[in-house]
């Protein structure tokens, strides 16, 4: 990997944002699925769910490899919530894509009174951010001005997911 970092010793401060990100989300969703893929009774679907959990483990082994590369890793401080930083994580994401969608959405929008409306439920979705930001924030679920510790909760987050057993 070296040798494709441009001669660079590790991550670039903004790529490695991102592979924050990605990791997160993956992770959250793989073990929503693996929590949800017993329960599914049609053979199709329930194919989709285990074809989509492998990949997701695939994507995150190949994700975590970057991570010794971040920026300023080191040792990390552990502690476990249970499940309510993955809930809370579920809420802050979910509300993220609210606020994407709608601001998309509005500059769509001829009709006044709908615009208004997704701009009521903008402001709703971008209140709901803040919140769960700040409930994440609190607790070190999400520590957002700690790039070291938030990529150990990413990876803690990910083997979590990755060793996690579900049914097939």
């Amino acid at each position: 990997m070296h040798g494709q970092m441009h001669g660079h010793r590790h991550l670039a401060w903004h790529e490695t944002l991102e592979l924050h990100e990605l990791i997160a989300f993956q992770a959250n969703g793989l073990i929503k699925m693996k929590k949800a893929v017993g329960k599914i009774d049609c053979p199709e679907l329930k194919g989709l769910y285990l074809e989509t959990i492998r990949g997701l483990e695939t994507n995150l082994r190949e994700l975590l490899a970057f991570i010794p590369a971040a920026p300023m890793m080191e040792e990390s401080r552990v502690h476990d919530d249970g499940d309510r930083a993955l809930h809370a994580g579920d809420l802050l994401g979910f509300s993220k894509t609210a606020v994407r969608n709608y601001a998309a959405a509005i500059t769509e929008t001829a009709t006044p009174v709908l615009r208004k409306t997704f701009v009521k439920h903008l402001l709703k979705a971008i209140d709901t951010h803040e919140k769960a930001f700040n409930y994440m924030y609190e607790r070190s679920y999400y520590p957002a001005y700690d790039l070291v510790q938030l990529l150990h909760n990413d990876v803690r987050n990910a083997q979590k997911a990755l060793s996690m057993g579900y049914e097939r």
